[in-house]
């Protein structure tokens, strides 16, 4: 099973595992994700799609049982204030459905901001691009795929 995530991985010679876990569709917050995958939840990270008024979209990555400080990102972003996008406009934005948003093979290259509790891990799990699918990355390696830029910004 190979999404545009692994592919474009493989385009960039990034070594990556993929995990499949049973999706149950009333039930997609990352932390189930992560007890189905056995991993602990600060291990498997989650995608968020938020709008900035001054810079538009950007890509928010945290841990799965983080909760996002908008004003936190907002300081990396230099917006004055970030929303949520609504879940009506994430696919036509990013290609991708809820419970399989990546920063990875996104329609466009949006700014992604990855909460720095992901250096304390050898490897992670982030979304392959659809659900019921992750990559198990060294967080580095995802970094530099996506172009991340690192901060504090979970509560």
């Amino acid at each position: 099973m190979k999404t545009n995530a692994a592919r474009l991985l493989d385009t960039l010679a990034i070594d990556y595992e993929i995990l499949t876990y049973s999706v149950d569709p009333d039930n997609l917050v990352a932390s189930a994700t992560a007890d189905k995958l056995g991993l602990p939840h600060d291990q498997v990270f989650k995608t968020l799609v938020i709008r900035g008024d001054r810079n538009g979209i950007c890509l928010a990555v945290l841990a799965a049982n983080a909760q996002l400080n908008l004003k936190a990102l907002a300081k990396l972003t230099h917006d004055r204030k970030l929303l949520p996008v609504p879940l009506k406009e994430v696919q036509p934005l990013t290609g991708y459905i809820r419970g399989g948003v990546t920063a990875l093979a996104c329609k466009k290259p949006y700014p992604t901001y990855v909460d720095e509790w992901i250096e304390a891990h050898d490897r992670i799990a982030v979304s392959a691009g659809m659900r019921g699918a992750m990559l198990w990355i060294k967080p580095e390696d995802y970094i530099n795929a996506t172009q991340a830029t690192i901060g504090a910004i979970i509560d």
